[in-house]
């Protein structure tokens, strides 16, 4: 279900039940309306990293990221506007004989 949220307490408690082999994933997706997708990321988090998973630490993490991706595509956008002001400019230089 879209817009839910889940303690870090839920989360763990699933986790450590399917990794304790005490329940499915297939089982705890019914019981309590998760789809196996959802899990899988829990699971994936616990095991990158351990006790530490689903605290606020990750959210600087993920702002980093989201921040370095709009630089890189800043970068790339200067990149391609300086290149076309280059053209422009030589084509401007060549058609009135400027050197």
């Amino acid at each position: 279900m879209p817009g839910r949220t889940y303690t870090r307490e839920f989360k763990l408690d699933i986790v450590n039940q399917i990794n304790g082999a005490h329940k499915t994933t297939a089982q705890l997706c019914r019981e309590h309306a998760l789809s196996p997708s959802l899990i899988h990321r829990w699971r994936k988090e616990v095991e990158a990293r351990g006790e530490a998973a689903f605290t606020d630490q990750a959210k600087p993490d993920q702002s980093l990221e989201q921040r370095i991706a709009e630089l890189e595509r800043f970068c790339g956008q200067l990149s391609l506007e300086n290149t076309i002001l280059k053209k422009s400019l030589a084509t401007y230089r060549s058609k009135n004989g400027i050197k």
